[in-house]
């Protein structure tokens, strides 16, 4: 069917009123018995003029829920691909519904909201724009409140919990569902003049604080709001900012007192991250004196081979089910096992996340970055995606925690094999980084990671980044290893430790555990255990690819 035939029928005629009022006799039972529907607030609800129910979104079955709290029609809008088919454009008109594009400013569902409201009709709408799940509350679009200046209708805000899980594929499982509606709100229309886009805006978010207050109240999932960060580096102290401009109060752990007290007073990590002032929200301590009671995520910044002794610190402190997000692109002695074993053998089950992507801390922070956030488990990834996004990084999850942690360790032992045989000429560099890079990723694939997060963003994409930022210590570890300098001497050249020196011989180790063949990534271990000179390196750069094979 034509969208502005669509447009049309809602604007002229509404819902079908028989079908309208059978399919709900139908439904609200149901809802009743099979989801053990719970309403609140009902009474907020007028009885009849215009009135636009704003809600969150988590489920197609939204409006049906939302629906059967009213005493009369709900219009509703639905994205515009179900309006494809000319039969299921019928039943979704006959039940009340009309088409919007979302992710867009659509002026013709804004208007046909609206002469349905200075009708007296009821709108449901969804300040999200599209469905959120899982995780928090996404963030409100401004149509709300420019509804609500154009008409001047009261706006209830409404938490529905539950309909999340409700799908899974074609089958629809028993869950609780509540639905709880709170105390209308009501703006004065302004006069002579179109309301303006900041005003409209202003409105959404007033709106959804309240829907976010009831959800919370329903037991809903919170945004971050208190979070520890251990390690005070550049990758810390620039999560420590991103998550205090997201809204949450940070702790930032220092390593000393005496750093601790430098970063208080001075509220700039002029070694680690120059020209970032710190904002006001974060608090820098010391490790001991962090308070890790009512935080809702740790965030561990420190380099790979110093987890065990931070763990030690902190480990008996952590509350049951705390969250731990780790930020470290490294791995675990002996084993060459992810940093993310390390929390679960020594805190137990909680939810563990990593970061990966192409994040400089300095240029993440100044101008965002393009991450992704890994975890099994998918509610604790889109808790952190939230608030990442909410200080202004694009951000992506994961379920293969296994695949983004060996990735961000693949693209240090690229990026420092690239400077090491940097000087024999750019296809040389690019060549022993292709070879490492590509025995790790069969190594990952023996582990069970998923292909797609070496060639995503969180693998190649972080790779390029790490070869083209001018200050990737990664990078320079391996151009002053091919100068000769001595492996143990890099990080005090630096100023920071370069991951890649620690996670290439265990890369290696891992490896020749699992039965491959790893001449790229051996010989580089060699070099960055200072076995072998340079000039042995770049020999090896020149030779022809022999890849990677199980043996």
């Amino acid at each position: 069917m034509e969208l502005e035939r669509a447009h049309q029928i809602a604007r002229e005629r509404g819902p079908i009123l028989p079908v309208y009022w059978v399919v709900r006799a139908i439904l609200q039972p149901f809802f009743h018995v099979y989801f053990r529907l719970r309403r609140m607030g009902l009474e907020h609800i007028p009885k009849d003029g215009p009135v636009l129910l704003a809600a969150n979104h988590r489920s197609f079955s939204d409006p049906f829920m939302i629906g059967c709290c009213l005493g009369r029609p709900l219009h509703f809008v639905a994205k515009i691909e179900l309006f494809d088919k000319r039969w299921k454009a019928w039943i979704l008109l006959a039940l009340g519904a009309f088409p919007i594009r979302r992710g867009e400013s659509d002026e013709a569902a804004m208007e046909t909201a609206r002469i349905i409201l200075e009708r007296g009709g009821a709108v449901g709408i969804f300040p999200e724009g599209t469905r959120v799940r899982p995780g928090p509350l996404g963030h409100p679009k401004r149509g709300v409140g420019r509804l609500a200046l154009e008409t001047g209708a009261p706006i209830v805000p409404v938490a529905i919990i539950g309909t999340e899980d409700i799908r899974r594929g074609w089958r629809i499982r028993p869950r609780r569902v509540t639905v709880r509606c709170g105390a209308a709100l009501r703006f004065p229309r302004p006069l002579d003049r179109e309301p303006r886009q900041a005003a409209a805006q202003e409105i959404s978010n007033r709106v959804w604080s309240c829907i976010s207050l009831q959800w919370e109240w329903l037991g809903g999932l919170q945004p971050i709001r208190h979070a520890v960060v251990v390690g005070a580096g550049s990758w810390g102290t620039a999560v420590a900012t991103l998550l205090a401009r997201s809204g949450a109060s940070v702790q930032l752990g220092c390593r000393t007192a005496e750093q601790a007290r430098e970063l208080g007073l001075n509220r700039m990590n002029e070694p680690y991250l120059p020209g970032v002032d710190l904002p006001d929200t974060v608090h820098v301590v010391t490790v001991d004196d962090l308070r890790l009671d009512d935080v809702d995520v740790l965030c561990m910044a420190v380099p790979a081979r110093s987890l065990p002794v931070a763990f030690e610190s902190i480990g008996d402190r952590l509350p049951p089910g705390l969250g731990v997000l780790m930020l470290s692109k490294g791995l675990l002695a002996p084993h060459g096992t992810p940093p993310s074993r390390l929390v679960l053998e020594r805190t137990g089950e909680r939810p563990v996340a990593c970061l990966g992507g192409p994040a400089h801390a300095g240029d993440a922070v100044r101008r965002g970055a393009h991450v992704t956030v890994a975890s099994p488990d998918r509610t604790f990834a889109a808790l952190l995606a939230s608030s990442l996004t909410g200080a202004g990084l694009a951000c992506d999850t994961s379920t293969d925690l296994v695949g983004v942690e060996l990735a961000g360790a693949a693209k240090n032992a690229a990026a420092l094999a690239a400077g090491a045989a940097l000087a024999a000429g750019p296809n040389a560099a690019g060549a022993a980084a292709g070879r490492v890079y590509e025995e790790c990723h069969a190594l990952a694939d023996k582990r069970g990671a998923a292909a797609s997060s070496f060639t995503g963003t969180a693998g190649a994409g972080d790779l390029v980044a790490t070869v083209l930022a001018a200050h990737s210590r990664n990078r320079r570890a391996g151009e002053l290893l091919a100068q000769g300098v001595e492996p143990a001497e890099i990080p005090e050249i630096l100023g920071q430790v370069p991951e890649s020196l620690h996670a290439v011989p265990l890369l290696a180790h891992a490896m020749r555990e699992a039965g491959m063949r790893s001449t790229a990534t051996a010989e580089l271990a060699d070099l960055a255990e200072g076995r072998i000179g340079p000039e042995q390196w770049v020999q090896m750069a020149r030779r022809q690819r022999a890849g990677s094979r199980a043996a």
